[in-house]
Formats: structure tokens, sequence, C-alpha cells
């Protein structure tokens, strides 16, 4: 079917349908208009045998209503050499007197009245309509299935999902992801690893389909994406490694709230569809389109469920502290990702400390065994604070830096304790380390955290991968549109 919009002839053009009140209120008023010699176009959207007052065409495939976004039924339109001049919806007898000219137009009708949605916009059919007539269509190749094969088994058996079922990435519904960005569908994210592929919007939107994202979400996957596919976070290497480490999704701003992210109860958990699906469209898309497959680069030795989505929002609304995205230099305000190599979260439980000394003590216990209690300095970690340990914090008014600091002195050991054979663990630091004392972190390696449920004296720590140069750091990403 042509996307060309189809020409309208100068004059007033009207837009109704049999089904609307309005429609068949104003359909006196359509012959008032063509018995005054005005030039009118009416064009019908259901029955084509309305109005029967004055000459119609039938907008049957709806190109008229969709080219000319009209939502509401009736609209009436003005138009000058091919171009729309005017224009208003419902019936306002005010207006409508106006655009004609017309003075005593619809005298005996009441003033205004609501009109009706039109079949355009109908959620029934507008996907069907953007994949008729959008002017940006898909390019990627299609696949056409049997009509003996189950298309959900035949994305399985060719490898295209992580295990569990995914949405089949039709056309209609690959166009209505594409409408949550402003980014053309061709635009190149990034090079996507391991395979170093051409990373488009189209294909984005693709895998965000087959993940179950809303369009609303697309933003978000796209800056994850860009966010995990450059050298420094070595999104290759978290593949690669044995370790049990993939993509940890942390976002930040007020369209967290907008989409309905969970920062609270279960937040690490199922249950909530922007968290869930769009940390798996940033893990499909990195297996379909970079080739991140486990048994081929991924080799990690056990994995864990996060790699097949770990994405969460910060409760920055009730955090005593800065968020972490303002931390790491984003303008207040502003949605950021960032995304962290980590594992799968461990539970910290104090329920007895009352005072932010014991429960640093306890935070700083747990952390120190972070992949190993003599390893240090070249794994970071990410700590979130419950809400109710961070009621601690707030009470005795520290600060972020505050509580990071007193846990950096917390976890500091002297390196006699660390070296290789100390403790009677082969497992260590280098021997010509033995005199130093050594930080569980490097400077910024520990990232701090806000979100869970209300009640829970409880907290979490992710453990990172190896880090700088040989390893992963953490990158953080504006949101765009």
């Amino acid at each position: 079917m042509s996307t060309t919009a189809p020409l309208l002839p100068n004059g007033l053009v009207v837009v109704v349908k049999h089904e609307c009140a309005t429609c068949q209120m104003v359909e006196p008023v359509l012959a008032a208009i063509a018995a005054s010699g005005a030039p009118l176009t009416v064009y019908t959207q259901d029955n084509p045998d309305f109005p029967e007052s004055v000459p119609h065409t039938h907008d049957s495939t709806l190109a008229v209503s969709w080219h000319y976004d009209i939502e509401t039924v009736p609209t009436l339109l003005v138009i000058e050499n091919g171009v729309e001049v005017g224009r208003t919806f419902g019936w306002s007898q005010a207006e409508w007197q106006r655009i004609t000219g017309i003075d005593d137009l619809g005298a005996d009708l009441p003033v205004t009245r609501p009109g009706c949605g039109s079949m355009s916009v109908d959620p029934d059919r507008v996907d069907a309509l953007r994949a008729a007539f959008t002017d940006s269509p898909v390019i990627s190749r299609h696949i056409e299935f049997s009509s003996a094969e189950d298309e959900f088994e035949a994305m399985y058996a060719r490898g295209w999902t992580d295990g569990l079922p995914v949405i089949p990435p039709t056309r209609e519904r690959v166009l209505r992801m594409l409408t949550g960005t402003t980014r053309h569908p061709q635009d190149i994210v990034a090079i996507a690893p391991p395979d170093l592929v051409e990373l488009t919007v189209e294909k984005i939107a693709i895998n965000a389909v087959m993940a179950g994202c809303l369009p609303e979400y697309m933003p978000w996957v796209i800056a994850a994406l860009e966010a995990v596919c450059n050298d420094q976070f070595n999104m290759h290497g978290v593949l690669a490694t044995t370790m049990p480490v993939g993509p940890v999704i942390i976002c930040n701003g007020p369209g967290t709230r907008a989409i309905g992210m969970n920062s609270g109860i279960n937040a690490f958990g199922q249950g909530n569809r922007a968290n869930n699906t769009i940390g798996r469209a940033v893990q499909l898309t990195i297996r379909n389109v970079g080739g991140g497959r486990p048994g081929e680069v991924d080799r990690a030795t056990h994995g864990n469920p996060g790699k097949i989505s770990f994405c969460f929002a910060e409760d920055e609304e009730n955090s005593p502290f800065t968020s972490l995205a303002t931390e790491r230099g984003v303008p207040l305000g502003q949605n950021a990702v960032t995304v962290f190599a980590g594992e799968g979260p461990r539970c910290v439980v104090d329920q007895l400390a009352r005072t932010p000394e014991e429960l640093t003590e306890s935070l700083a216990a747990c952390l120190l065994t972070v992949h190993h209690p003599k390893l240090v300095i070249g794994f970071d970690a990410i700590l979130t604070l419950s809400p109710d340990h961070g009621r601690v914090y707030a009470e005795a008014g520290w600060s972020r830096e505050k509580l990071l600091a007193e846990i950096t002195e917390r976890t500091l050991r002297p390196g006699a304790d660390l070296v290789r054979g100390a403790q009677g663990m082969a497992e260590g630091v280098p021997p010509h380390l033995r005199d130093s004392t050594l930080p569980k972190f490097r400077a910024g390696g520990l990232l701090l955290t806000y979100a869970g449920g209300g009640a829970g004296l409880f907290s979490s720590i992710v453990a990172g991968w190896a880090n700088g140069a040989i390893g992963s750091d953490p990158v953080t990403r504006i949101v765009g549109s």
C-alpha cells in the first residue's frame, strides 16, 4: 500500500464516522455548508452511506485519517493550495462559524459537543495502519515461518532467545517500538561486541520487542547499550570471563517514575515490566546482534540469573543521600543509567544495629568477603542500602561521603594478613605487599545506591568483575529521547 499522503482538495474538508453521535448531529450543518456554495469535501470512516445529505468519500483504508492525523471526529480542516491552514474538532458552534464564515451555522445546535475517537487511532488498528503507511520501513531481514511451525518454538530453535519465550518481532510491533524514540531507525548507536556489528536503533527495537518492552522504555535501552558497548565497560570481556558477571543497570532520574520502574519492594526481583524487560532487551541485543551467546564467547563457570536481566531504579525521592548518577556527575533531575559488571546480589543482615557506627561495622565486615577476604583493590562492588538501614544514617545526619569514608577506614587491612599463604590460605596478594596497609576497594570502587522495600533490616552487595584496564569500569550515560 502506498505511504504517500492523499492530496486533499482546496476548501473545507470534514472527516466523520456514522458511529459518532456528534457526527450525526452535525449532518444538517454539512448540508448547510454545501448549500452555501462553499467548496466542501466529506470523508466518512465507517458507513459508506453516511452522511446521506451530502456527497462524500469513503475513507475505507483510513489513509486520509492517518496521514492528516485525525484524532477526533468530526474534524473540520481548511485547505489552501493543498496545505492545511486551519482545523477544529468536535463541535464548537463558534469555531465552525468562524472557519466557514457562515454566521448562523448550527444555530439550533448545542454550543459545544465533544467528538469521538477517530478510527485511525483505535488501538486495535493503529499498528496495522502504521505498518501500511509509515515512511520509515523496517529494513532488517524478514524471516517467514511455515504454517506448521510454532513461532515461539521456532525462535528458540534458531537461538534467538535467552531460554525463555520471546515475543515475535513483527513489523507492526517493531514500528510501534520505534515510536518510543526520536532517533532514526538506521542511526548507529554503538558497535556491538563480540562480533563488532553495527548496532542500529532498529536492531535494538527488534530485541526490545522480543524482550517485552513498551515503546517508552526505548531511550533507556538505547542508553544502557551505549554504556556497555565501549572499551571502558568492556562488554566483550564481561562475556568472555569465567566469572559469573553481567551488566547491572542502575537507573536514575524522574523518568524512572514516569515509566513505572520499581525502586522499592523486590526491586531486584520479578514482577516489574520496566525493570525486567529493559535489562532483558540489553542482554538479548548483545546476544542476537553482537553474538554474545553462552557456550560460545560467554564462558561463565556458573553465571547468575541476573544475566537474563538485572536492572533497577534508585529510590531517589526517599534516599538520605544524593543519587548515584548525581555522584557520577549527572545534573540533578536528568535521566541516566549506570552500568556495572556484577554478579547476583547477596544479603547483608543486621537487625540489631541502632547506631551508624554499629551498622557500618557490619557492612564493612560483609564487604570484606567480596570474592575473597584476602583479595583487595582488584574488584569493585555495589552496596544497596534498604530504607530501614538508610534510616539509621539519615537520623544521624551521615552523608554519602561520610559513609563511604567510614567503610573505607573499616576495610583497611594489614598486608601481612592478606599475603599468599597467610591464615592457611594459598590465595592472597603478592608477598611484596606484606608491610603495606591495603584498602578493600580502590578509590571510587564502591558504588552506593539506595533501594528496596520499606520493611526489612537488610541491605545488599553486588560484587563486580576485575576492574580497570584488565577488566571493566562502571559507565554512566544520559538517557536521551
